[in-house]
């Protein structure tokens, strides 16, 4: 098993790196690969200093069974095809093919068949679209969802390098430079950029994405997502609507047995999911768990996970281990 990390000197590039540690993946050799101002430079994986390696058409020729991408949808959409076609699995974080019908897209504990069937190609989904979909899955295949309301709470490392930098210069007086308006004591009600719809691009992934995912195209999803002044971990506020009726007991207990969900709900105690405990974790957690009053079969959820583990790194490694 040879495999490649591409973008390993990124944000979401250096906790593949980590990940790929810290589960013991069982690769025979490994290559590490980022832009030419990045060559030469080296990483530590596994005790080992690696030699960064320019990313050009050299790639397609080193007897890659697997490659990992974290470069950005411009680099994907350019060698991610060349590398499928020359026999190579591609596992993608980009946003460039996860609408392609002929890509699937993957959340191991919502879809891995879908993965079975790939082509050459595999999306990672949208960070904030891989924490929802964990905890509404097996909601779904209970009691079938007739209508979600997203509203995301997105933290600065969810931009890269750059949104950080914002965030931590904001907090020492100093000008923003990436985001449209300072972060700092402030929130940003616009991630991406605004569609014909009014809809930013990163709404509209949520909402597209989640359908896809969930094979319910007909779903009923509306979601404002809001860039909030924290480093790491991501929060989702999900209001769903069921078609059939559900015991609230039953619902916290089918989450309990839910792959990859942590419950974190006791109110009495003021306990419930905060970014600063789920930093570092694999775990998508939930809470704030309560019925809806307003609608016939409607639930609230408050969920929260490490966006640059489970929302990008680990959903892909997660991938490559189970195909």
């Amino acid at each position: 098993m040879k495999i490649g990390v591409v973008g390993a000197t990124g944000m979401v590039g250096s906790y593949f790196i980590k990940i790929l540690e810290e589960r013991d993946f069982k690769a025979d050799e490994i290559y590490f690969f980022a832009s030419a101002r990045s060559a030469g430079k080296t990483v530590t994986y596994k005790g080992v200093k690696h030699t960064i390696i320019a990313l050009d058409d050299g790639i397609y020729g080193m007897g890659l069974d697997m490659a990992m991408m974290a470069a950005g949808g411009d680099i994907s959409a350019r060698y991610a095809p060349g590398l499928a076609d020359a026999g190579v699995t591609v596992i993608d974080n980009s946003s460039h093919f996860r609408m392609d019908e002929d890509v699937p897209l993957v959340v191991p504990e919502v879809n891995i068949e879908a993965a079975r069937a790939h082509k050459g190609i595999i999306a990672n989904p949208n960070c904030s679209t891989i924490q929802s979909v964990v905890a509404l899955a097996p909601l779904h295949k209970a009691y079938g969802l007739k209508r979600v309301i997203y509203t995301t709470y997105q933290a600065v490392s969810g931009a890269g390098i750059d949104g950080w930098n914002d965030l931590e210069n904001g907090q020492a007086g100093k000008p923003h430079a990436y985001f449209a308006h300072p972060i700092a004591n402030n929130l940003i009600p616009q991630i991406d950029t605004f569609k014909e719809n009014a809809y930013t691009g990163e709404e509209m992934k949520m909402i597209n994405e989640t359908k896809k995912i969930l094979n319910a195209p007909d779903l009923a999803i509306t979601a404002t997502c809001v860039r909030v002044p924290i480093f790491n971990v991501h929060s989702v506020c999900i209001n769903a609507e069921f078609e059939n009726k559900f015991v609230l007991k039953e619902l916290v207990r089918i989450l309990q047995d839910a792959k990859g969900v942590a419950i974190t709900d006791d109110p009495a105690n003021l306990v419930y999911p905060m970014p600063r405990d789920a930093d570092g974790k694999d775990d998508v957690f939930v809470g704030r768990i309560r019925r809806d009053e307003s609608v016939e079969n409607g639930v609230n959820l408050w969920v929260v996970s490490d966006n640059l583990r489970k929302g990008a790194a680990l959903n892909a490694v997660q991938i490559a281990e189970l195909i």
